[in-house]
């Protein structure tokens, strides 16, 4: 059973949902309220990460201050962040007329909010480290300490343990500012909560926009519980919002619903391919099937090298069987020797690799090979790694299983639908 606590601050702060990571994040959220640890919120872009701040400030001792103040670091340009956030004299900068106090002088006693605390620079996260440390700050210009009491809350939407492979973000910063840590869940991690806030969303433009409330069928229903929504709660509320001004009928049918639903692709899973998405390269794949045959390119492109090494080393043996006589070779085994088969995987076949005989070895006169009697490789690719007729049979069956329905087929494919759509123009198959 839920906390009543936690439902009077849903209440309070207009939060939906009975999810339980959701409630863990609130429950931990009103824990640390009475303290003065910094807090890091961490979870995707649109997930609701404004609202914890707040309820960390109005359950602290700080809430009489009434000093509470948001600041999205990534809004404010790298040249002036750290006048915005530490201040500045008169005269530090062209056009500094004045002096600033900034956003730390300001909201001395209360609790300071920094969003996208990721984007800082690093010049600015030197600054902050000492703020976090020790309370102290200088102004730009200025060679003056200034002391702060602020409790630092931050959010952010960067795998900040990645920016710090990567050299974008302070180490020491991260663990001064992770102290305590919340956790948001995407939304399609909160099951039945996605109904809730449709319902919720739909009731408030409809009193807005002075209307009935749209209503989903069950039908369509299941779908908004199925799309991953990337863009989580704010994806929600603005297709919510688009269909209440749009749509004249009230009942949102499942076909109506997808007309306003993008379509997704969930990021590949996939290990990196050395070149494939390198930025020397040039080169872009919009799936794994594109990876896969740029692969069956380069292999093609292989075998065909191999061939040509393969005349080359048989002109030079019988440039040499014609100068020399013929002398017998232990090398060459009576019993038949066995080669490599032909293996077939996922119905694409490729051929194992085919030792080559060295060049300074003379055959017997009954074993010279004739360029006549070598199966002409590049052909035997262009057969077996017909690549653009793999692709059309591909496309042409997901869309005969799928009746002709493009969205579908692309799902399938794993393929943009804009990506289907000019396949299909270009194999013929409207």
């Amino acid at each position: 059973m839920v906390n009543p606590e936690i439902q009077q601050v849903k209440m309070r702060f207009g939060i939906i949902g009975n999810a339980e990571g959701l409630n863990r994040a609130i429950d931990i959220a009103m824990q640390v309220a009475p303290t003065d640890l910094s807090v890091l919120i961490t979870g995707e872009s649109g997930v609701g990460k404004e609202a914890f701040p707040k309820i960390i400030h109005e359950f602290s001792r700080r809430k009489h201050s009434r000093k509470y103040i948001a600041v999205n670091c990534g809004a404010i340009p790298e040249g002036t962040i750290d006048s915005e956030l530490f201040g500045h004299e008169k005269g530090a900068f062209t056009g500094a007329i004045g002096e600033r106090q900034g956003y730390f002088g300001e909201a001395n006693g209360g609790t300071i909010f920094l969003d996208e605390v990721g984007e800082l620079p690093l010049s600015t996260q030197a600054r902050l480290l000492r703020v976090l440390e020790s309370g102290e700050y200088i102004r730009v210009g200025s060679s003056k300490v200034e002391k702060t009491d602020v409790r630092i809350v931050a959010a952010t939407n960067v795998n900040l343990l990645e920016a710090i492979a990567d050299g974008r973000f302070r180490e020491d910063l991260f663990y001064r500012l992770n102290t305590v840590p919340i956790t948001i869940p995407p939304l399609r991690e909160r099951g039945s909560d996605i109904a809730l806030l449709f319902r919720k969303f739909a009731n408030d433009f409809a009193d807005t926009y002075r209307m009935p409330s749209i209503q989903l069928t069950e039908e369509a229903q299941q779908i908004l519980l199925s799309y991953p929504w990337p863009g989580n709660v704010r994806q929600l509320k603005n297709i919510t919002e688009q269909i209440s001004i749009i749509e004249r009928n009230r009942e949102i049918t499942a076909d109506i619903l997808q007309l306003y639903i993008p379509a997704y692709t969930a990021p590949s899973r996939m290990p990196a391919l050395v070149g494939a998405h390198s930025p020397s390269s040039g080169k872009t794949f919009e799936s794994e099937r594109e990876i896969l045959y740029q692969i069956l390119f380069d292999l093609r492109r292989d075998v065909t090298e191999l061939k040509r090494l393969v005349n080359s080393n048989l002109g030079q043996m019988q440039a040499s069987s014609t100068t020399a006589p013929a002398s017998p070779v232990s090398y060459y085994p009576t019993e038949e020797v066995a080669y490599p088969e032909v293996q077939t995987v996922q119905g694409i076949q490729s051929i194992a690799e085919t030792p080559v005989l060295p060049a300074t070895i003379s055959r017997p006169s009954s074993m010279v090979v004739h360029d006549e009697d070598i199966q002409d490789t590049e052909e035997y690719v262009e057969e077996s790694l017909s690549l653009n007729e793999l692709e059309r049979e591909t496309i042409r069956k997901a869309l005969e299983r799928h009746h002709g329905r493009r969205r579908s087929a692309a799902k399938d494919l794993n393929i943009s639908e804009r990506t289907l759509y000019r396949k299909i123009k270009d194999y013929g198959l409207e």
